[in-house]
């Protein structure tokens, strides 16, 4: 990718509609001149509400996984923590997967999914052990770490994907 595009794909952010749940791609540069709107139902887009969005996890469960992981990983890398309420380990690992998700600056997602109130989903992906991450990009899931791991040690998977 030439240095001028790829500049641009990485200031671009992706607007979830409020209406139909459309994704879409906004320049921030060409919103604080116009006023994007959804490509598909023509809703206006609340930007504050998408930047706020990629700070934080998004919880998914087998019936959003589809859209808000294998689908959404299409446009960056998804990361989904498989975790479980009880899990002492899954509690230690959350504080770091808060931070990653603020510091991600949009470059990937930081999903959550409950393995106990989501059985399908962790079947099909045979989650064993918690808390395990699995790496989605380009749809197909490229990486799983199982077991506590440092943000640092992280960060450093991630950076590869």
């Amino acid at each position: 990718m030439a240095n001028g595009q790829q500049l641009m794909a990485e200031r671009i952010m992706i607007v979830s509609c409020s209406q139909c749940g459309s994704k879409n791609r906004v320049d921030p540069e060409t919103a604080e001149v116009n006023q994007p709107v959804c490509g598909k139902c023509g809703t206006l887009l609340d930007l504050s509400r998408a930047v706020n969005e990629e700070k934080k996890p998004v919880v998914v469960t087998d019936g959003s996984f589809q859209r808000d992981v294998v689908n959404a990983s299409n446009e960056k890398p998804v990361v989904v923590d498989c975790w479980a309420e009880w899990c002492g380990p899954c509690r230690m690992l959350a504080p770091a997967l808060d931070e990653l998700a603020r510091e991600s600056a949009g470059r990937y997602r930081i999903a959550k999914l409950n393995v106990d109130e989501n059985p399908m989903t962790s079947a099909n992906f045979q989650i064993r052990s918690i808390p395990t991450l699995l790496i989605f990009k380009g749809g197909k899931m490229v990486d799983r770490i199982v077991g506590l791991q440092s943000k640092q040690v992280l960060a450093m998977k991630l950076a590869q994907h």
